[in-house]
């Protein structure tokens, strides 16, 4: 497929994400729970379950709506013996501490009575040592009517003992995440058919789990082609945390979880308060503390390096489940995560709201960064829980933030400006992530002509284009956004 005919889910462009660890995130009262669970404002670990919920997550669904959001991504949700669920064991049922597959079915009904899409987590390159083909081949070694399902190298199988290696292809040798063979016609069928049966009971589409480990065009292409056959507008995200060109032709994914604006971001934002110990072993490191006309060149890159429509539904996130939470990254400088959070909603793409950092939840590597959701507002921050709603609202509130034309005006030292632009929507935003008051002029001969007058979109106050230029003071660590007037005819 040539790039001109590249297309991608119209709502993704629409679309403000929030990101739930369904373990961590809501925990109903309805739900029926096993008894061993941890406390649920006690420190998260490895293999201690919370019991959140799906209703859980319905119960909360109006927080979500006031927030701004319109999307939700799911970790994984069915059967597993994991509590972030991506040892899954059966693909066909939601894990019963979720409260099973009538849950999901109210989740999905009452987020769409909201205007609010749902994409799950596809875990497709591996499963776990309780998935059925894999376990009967633990029970019934080299007899096993399922032993090409998997890749075994040797006998007897070493499904647990850790002191060696696994005996068959697993993901990153790890024992307990056995690797599909997904050269295996049936496999392949029954990894597809996963794929549209879920899209067919209503989900708005799928991220896509290490999928680069599926190291096969015509894989993804056929999965694309189911999906996109069972529903055209299923959204197709894939977990590539670095160019993913090859993946972004049209053929296979719509988009990818943009670990390069993550990067950029904490490296501009961030600066010189990037705590090294959370990134180190990461695949964000190393990072370097960005000038202001370094980042611009990053961001145009970054912006060119793929077809436009691919471009416009991009998965921006500032962090994830796998990665430190933003603000502890940032050694807890709220304006670091305020400002890189105002250039997220600003940005081409999807923005994704990671649960828990718009009320200023903090943690380390996984598994600190999956903490529990404190429900009791008192634990919140509430200042920048404010801005996160204004952020995100003014995104939605502007056609030209989500589908208009993006212009760096300067970048320069600890200054950044940029526009984005549609019909008569014009915004402009300017960053001052230095220490001290900056009084500057910004070049905006070509977007804007003399005598064209701004307004702060928050607080009102004007600015006027003079020889084009507009000039303002901007405090330190500080952003302004303005919105130009439309002339009265």
């Amino acid at each position: 497929m040539s790039k001109h005919e590249v297309q991608t889910p119209a709502w993704v462009r629409d679309a403000v994400f929030y990101q739930i660890f369904p373990d961590r995130f809501a925990k109903s009262e309805t739900v029926h729970k096993p008894r061993n669970l941890e406390p649920w404002n006690s420190v998260p670990t490895s293999h201690g379950f919370k019991g959140g919920d799906l209703i859980g997550v319905v119960e909360h669904l109006d927080y979500l709506v006031d927030l701004g959001i319109n999307a939700i991504y799911f970790c994984p949700i069915f059967k597993s013996a994991a509590n972030h669920r991506y040892h899954t064991y059966d693909y066909y049922n939601v894990d019963p501490i979720l409260g099973g597959n009538d849950a999901l079915r109210t989740l999905l009904d009452e987020a769409h009575k909201r205007g609010i899409k749902v994409i799950l987590d596809g875990v497709f390159n591996h499963a776990s040592r309780g998935f059925f083909q894999f376990h009967d081949i633990m029970e019934n070694g080299p007899f096993s009517p399922y032993l090409d399902w998997f890749t075994v190298r040797g006998w007897p199988l070493n499904a647990y003992d850790t002191q060696q290696p696994p005996n068959y292809d697993a993901w990153w040798q790890l024992h307990a995440l056995p690797a599909f063979n997904t050269d295996n016609v049936d496999v392949r069928n029954y990894l597809f058919d996963i794929a549209e049966h879920w899209i067919k009971f209503g989900m708005d589409g799928w991220r896509l789990d290490v999928p680069a480990e599926i190291d096969d065009d015509a894989f993804w292409q056929e999965f694309r082609r189911r999906v996109k056959g069972a529903n055209p507008e299923a959204y197709i995200v894939g977990e590539v945390w670095h160019d993913a060109t090859r993946w972004l032709q049209g053929d296979q994914f719509d988009a990818v979880m943009n670990y390069l604006f993550t990067k950029i971001s904490i490296e501009f934002f961030a600066g010189s308060n990037i705590n090294p110990l959370l990134l180190q072993g990461s695949t964000l490191w190393p990072v370097t503390p960005l000038a202001a006309g370094e980042f611009a060149r990053e961001v145009e890159g970054l912006i060119n390096l793929y077809h436009p429509a691919v471009t416009q539904v991009q998965m921006n996130l500032l962090g994830s489940h796998d990665t430190a939470r933003f603000l502890s990254t940032a050694n807890d400088d709220y304006s670091a995560l305020a400002l890189a959070t105002l250039f997220q909603m600003l940005y081409p793409g999807a923005p994704c709201v990671y649960y828990g950092d718009e009320i200023g939840m903090k943690g380390g590597k996984d598994p600190l960064c999956r903490g529990s959701f404190p429900w009791d507002e008192s634990e919140w921050n509430t200042e920048i829980r404010d801005f996160f709603k204004k952020a995100i609202a003014l995104r939605n509130a502007h056609p030209a933030l989500r589908t208009g034309e993006h212009v760096t005006l300067y970048g320069n030292d600890a200054i950044y400006a940029m526009a984005r632009h549609k019909d008569g929507d014009k915004i402009v935003a300017v960053f001052n992530v230095g220490q001290m008051p900056e009084d500057v002029s910004i070049p905006v001969g070509e977007l804007l002509p003399d005598g064209a007058v701004l307004a702060d979109v928050w607080k009102g106050h004007k600015y006027k284009v003079q020889n084009g230029t507009l000039r303002a003071a901007l405090l330190p660590r500080s952003a302004l956004v303005l919105q130009a007037e439309v002339a009265k005819s």
